[in-house]
């Protein structure tokens, strides 16, 4: 091995030795039924997601989004990756979700579809990205302490 005395030197011998990595391709990952499948958590809540190709249905635990999901809000969450990926009905989603409440459950629901709308189509993981939406919200309820009332919450003191 040679000597390096100055920063030129350094700068050959690191890129001699180790070449650029080549760009990530990215392919889809799709079932023999032409779906897409993605986990989809928040809060307590986890939701497993089914898209495929079709007028945009939502079905989640067997019933329509919305009958599960009645509030506008949460509608509107489930809404927000097809309308950020540019994909409004093309896609049928069919989920299933359990533990936590609606609120968690429909944040769930939303970072699964898009989870697996970037697997579907390679191409729409830029914008989902930009957006937020791949990153899970690892935020949950603290534990309750012993000797507290709440999780950090202590009982009333009085001096005397």
């Amino acid at each position: 091995m040679s000597d390096i005395k100055s920063l030129d030197d350094l700068k050959s011998a690191v890129g001699a030795a180790a070449p650029a990595p080549a760009a990530i391709v990215r392919v889809a990952v799709r079932d023999k039924l032409g779906r897409a499948y993605a986990t989809g958590k928040r809060k307590n809540a986890v939701a497993r997601v089914w898209i495929k190709p079709g007028s945009g249905k939502v079905v989640v635990n067997g019933k329509e989004m919305a009958v599960y999901f009645a509030r506008p809000v949460l509608q509107m969450i489930l809404r927000q990756p097809f309308t950020v990926a540019g994909v409004e009905g093309q896609f049928d989603v069919m989920a299933t979700v359990k533990g936590g409440g609606l609120s968690g459950q429909a944040g769930a629901v939303k970072h699964g579809v898009s989870k697996a709308l970037q697997l579907y189509e390679p191409g729409l993981r830029g914008a989902l990205k930009a957006a937020g939406f791949l990153t899970r919200d690892s935020r949950v309820v603290e534990r309750k302490k012993y000797g507290k009332a709440k999780a950090r919450k202590s009982f009333q003191f009085s001096k005397r």
